[in-house]
């Protein structure tokens, strides 16, 4: 019962968080760090993992950090933000380190379809000066990072 909770929790910020990068392309402190927090100690009380969880955290932050940090030496100008850093930390404290790449990997495909479709309707390119809220295609990843490690690969017939 507990995991239904937690569950429920997690997507509810999710939601929140996506609604309002979508909206003004910030990821507040007031939601990521406490989503941090509740990850590590979910994964204590459900699986007794509370050093996954932390490696978790520690890893997903030190990873986008270390890319925003390249990017802006690289192009001159920032690619990603502090906010999408801590909520990857988030889903690592979730979901644990083993499921970062996974996480990163379905939110880069579907910011990256979103953008080809877009770019499709739309009959031109993106502008690639033009920001874009990573912080929804993070939350997707992790949500579906999260159903993973909650419910196990059973969780659909045939899957």
């Amino acid at each position: 019962m507990l995991i239904h909770a937690a569950t429920v929790i997690l997507f509810l910020v999710l939601a929140v968080l996506s609604l309002i990068d979508a909206r003004t392309q910030r990821l507040p402190d007031v939601f990521t760090l406490p989503l941090i927090a509740t990850g590590i100690a979910v994964n204590g009380l459900i699986f007794s993992s509370v050093w996954s969880a932390i490696a978790g955290g520690a890893l997903g932050y030190g990873v986008l950090v270390a890319l925003e940090m390249a990017y802006r030496r690289l192009r001159g100008r920032d690619g990603l933000g502090r906010g999408d850093a801590k909520l990857l930390a988030a889903g690592g404290a979730w979901c644990g380190a083993w499921l970062l790449p996974s996480i990163l990997l379905a939110a880069s495909l579907g910011a990256l379809m979103f953008v080809l479709v877009l770019a499709a309707v739309r009959r031109r390119a993106p502008d690639p000066t033009q920001p874009m809220p990573f912080g929804p295609w993070l939350a997707l990843g992790i949500a579906a990072a999260w159903i993973w490690r909650a419910y196990g690969p059973g969780l659909l017939p045939g899957v």
